[in-house]
């Protein structure tokens, strides 16, 4: 298989029987297409921009761990039955990097030719980030893969659970700098519930849902794979999808010294619609801790 070719023949969907998936994911283990349905209605013009990414040459297969940590069983009064102690891993990329330094991202990075895809590029790619011991998450499902935009990437979520948590830190100083076990009732509060957008020359060369957390501001693939989850998983609580700030704005506010990585050149058309029909696709190419 050359650099350019994409591994065939993973299965998209539950890995494991439902007794040993937490029910507070059984929405989204049980239907994992309902993820790129909830991103193609966000209109814009994802679904142009993402067949031409599928057309591209020298694509190329990544993989990134969806890692949700917390009690095993529904908390019946909550959202979706999230439970309270509910977290997802996520790493901030060094801002020395060349590409999408600074930014939030789920473990991950570019499928390495020979290995198994999407779980075991997924979790060497944590485990070479983070710190974590691979023997303490269990291995969910894989789901739908999506193009990221403007990098050539075709990503494989790969959804874990992790039943025994180990310590993690920030590996490499050079590609990470911090690694963060986010709770997520604190990343879905609507206080921290916004979008962010960043217009050129008149156009709109992104929009897309963000989170501003523990210090991160998380957008880009990572906020749109997230937020996706949000609401395939019923754990959306009501907060202001009209709350549209720029994006340099938001960046400038979170203290970061991220670069956003976006073209200049690939306007999105001019839309005034509501928040489930003026989105772009999952975003920018933060697509993984590594490249």
């Amino acid at each position: 298989m050359s650099r350019g070719e994409l591994p065939t023949g993973h299965p998209i969907g539950p890995l494991v029987e439902p007794s040993q998936i937490p029910p507070w994911l059984h929405r989204l283990t049980g239907d994992v297409d309902a993820l790129t349905t909830i991103v193609n209605n966000r209109g814009g013009d994802r679904a142009r921009l993402a067949r031409m990414v599928k057309a591209a040459r020298n694509r190329r297969a990544a993989a990134v761990l969806v890692l949700f940590g917390g009690g095993f069983d529904a908390d019946p009064a909550a959202a979706g039955g999230l439970p309270d102690d509910a977290e997802v891993l996520l790493l901030e990329r060094a801002t020395t990097l060349r590409q999408h330094s600074g930014q939030v991202a789920f473990p991950g990075g570019a499928h390495d030719e020979g290995e198994p895809y999407p779980v075991y590029t997924a979790l060497r790619e944590a485990q070479e980030e983070t710190g974590l011991n691979p023997d303490g998450v269990r291995v969910l499902a894989n789901l739908p893969s999506f193009s990221t935009l403007p990098s050539p990437f075709e990503v494989v979520p790969v959804l874990g659970y992790w039943e025994n948590p180990s310590p993690v830190r920030a590996v490499d100083p050079g590609e990470t700098a911090r690694v963060a076990r986010i709770r997520m009732r604190d990343l879905l509060d609507p206080a921290n519930r916004f979008q962010v957008r960043r217009d050129f020359l008149g156009g709109r060369v992104y929009q897309g849902p963000a989170f501003s957390v523990d210090g991160l501001l998380v957008w880009g693939f990572t906020g749109g794979l997230l937020a996706a989850i949000s609401a395939a998983s019923g754990w959306d609580v009501p907060w202001d999808t009209h709350d549209v700030r720029p994006l340099d704005d938001a960046i400038a506010e979170a203290k970061s010294d991220q670069s956003h990585g976006l073209p200049l050149d690939l306007p999105f058309p001019p839309d005034d619609d509501d928040y489930p029909d003026d989105q772009d696709d999952l975003g920018s190419g933060d697509t993984a801790g590594s490249g």
